[in-house]
């Protein structure tokens, strides 16, 4: 172990490319060093909402034993990095202590988005990152009671339905015309927002947050919506997106994306050649993506890229978004808006319950994107068209026969 990684970050980003280095580090060339900014080892934060369904900490550890032992690793707890020297390949953490790196990879993440509203520091407001918020939120939550969810996208549904199972009634409050924007076109929010309103989930689209009300002691009383909606409640969730942690770039003299981000190539490499960026801090050729599959595919690259081997550039093409919500399909993958790609659009759909588009290559005809809602085709089944021209029995792998339904 004569060289010293250093990963600024334990979430699932950081933990995978950790364990791909090791799995591929057959010589022991390196010792990894983590500065992990939680004092918990990294964990399942895509599943977090099963925490409040009865999921202990343990069962969403990313960690095990065997990894915080052994003898090529050590993980520093509550001990996130705020600086260091690109000259010396130093980097130092909150506690001062400076470690020497030969190669350096942030993979820092992103932080919840707080709307600037005014009362958005109440005691009754929180997000919805960590153990911590989750803990939080089951303290202050009053079953029978609404509760206010400040986002309608894929992290503000599962709050929403988070909050129910905590016996609240849920309301989400979206600026956007419909649910999910950045992933649906309106035909496939209706299908969502017929189901989210079926299992008592409110949704105001549309509108925005002008304040929240406090009793005189500082808690929460009322959420003030643009449009003159009063609700009363005792607690508000920000889930309104994230933003890269890309705060080191700057300590460290790198560039940033001018939409925020840690600035690197389709390798995942900045502009200093001993330093990688990945996962939801990465802003690759400018674009960050807040999604761990694509995460993951930028830690398989930097570890072969650090071991000598052969990678692949990042390619976001493949990119599948899906909601985590019971009882309802919901998926986009790839390009599933024709925007300047110029696609060509199918849409099937069938009733107000299933709705399906794709996106194919104006020139090639080959699948580039598409949407999924409702009682559709799994997006396993359409996964390895992406980038091929799609069968001639497409609408059957989108809308698969059903009792009752003419075919089945």
């Amino acid at each position: 172990m004569d060289r010293t990684l250093v990963i600024v970050g334990h979430g699932m980003v950081g933990h995978r490319l950790a364990e791909a280095v090791l799995a591929l580090d057959a010589d022991s060339q390196w010792r990894i060093i983590i500065l992990a900014e939680e004092d918990q080892p990294a964990y399942d934060r895509v599943s977090l909402s099963s925490y409040l369904d009865g999921k202990g900490k343990n069962d969403l550890a990313l960690a095990r034993e065997d990894f915080l032992h052994h003898p090529a690793v050590e993980v520093r707890l509550g001990c996130p990095a705020v600086g260091g020297c690109r000259a010396a390949r130093i980097v130092r953490a909150a506690d001062g202590a400076e470690m020497r790196y030969d190669a350096l990879v942030l993979a820092t993440g992103s932080r919840p988005f707080v709307p600037p509203v005014p009362g958005r520091d109440l005691t009754g407001c929180f997000a919805y990152r960590t153990f911590d918020d989750l803990d939080a939120i089951r303290d202050a939550a009053r079953p029978g009671h609404a509760g206010v969810v400040v986002g309608g996208g894929l992290l503000g549904l599962e709050a929403a339905n988070a909050l129910r199972s905590l016996g609240m009634r849920p309301h989400i409050v979206e600026t956007a015309p419909h649910l999910m924007p950045a992933q649906l076109d309106a035909d496939a929010a209706c299908v969502l927002q017929q189901h989210v309103a079926r299992i008592g989930v409110v949704v105001h689209c549309g509108t925005a947050v002008d304040s929240v009300d406090a009793h005189p002691n500082r808690t929460v009383r009322s959420v003030i919506l643009s449009d003159g909606t009063v609700i009363d409640t005792p607690l508000v969730v920000f889930a309104a997106g994230v933003r890269p942690r890309d705060d080191l770039a700057t300590a460290l003299g790198l560039e940033r994306a001018p939409q925020g981000g840690v600035l690197v190539n389709a390798y995942c490499r900045t502009v200093d050649d001993r330093i990688w960026a990945v996962g939801g801090c990465a802003a690759v050729h400018g674009r960050c993506y807040g999604l761990v599959a694509p995460g993951y595919r930028m830690a398989a690259s930097v570890a072969r890229q650090l071991l000598g081997h052969d990678a692949e550039p990042f390619n976001a093409a493949d990119t599948f978004t899906t909601l985590r919500l019971p009882g309802v399909n919901i998926a986009s993958f790839g390009t599933s808006r024709p925007g300047a790609e110029g696609g060509k659009q199918m849409v099937f759909a069938e009733g107000p319950t299933r709705y399906a588009k794709v996106l194919l290559h104006p020139d090639t005809g080959v699948l580039i994107g598409g949407i999924l809602a409702g009682d559709t085709g799994s997006r396993a089944a359409l996964q390895p068209f992406l980038g091929r021209r799609p069968p001639a029995d497409l609408e059957d792998i989108l809308l698969p026969s059903r009792p009752g339904r003419p075919g089945s």
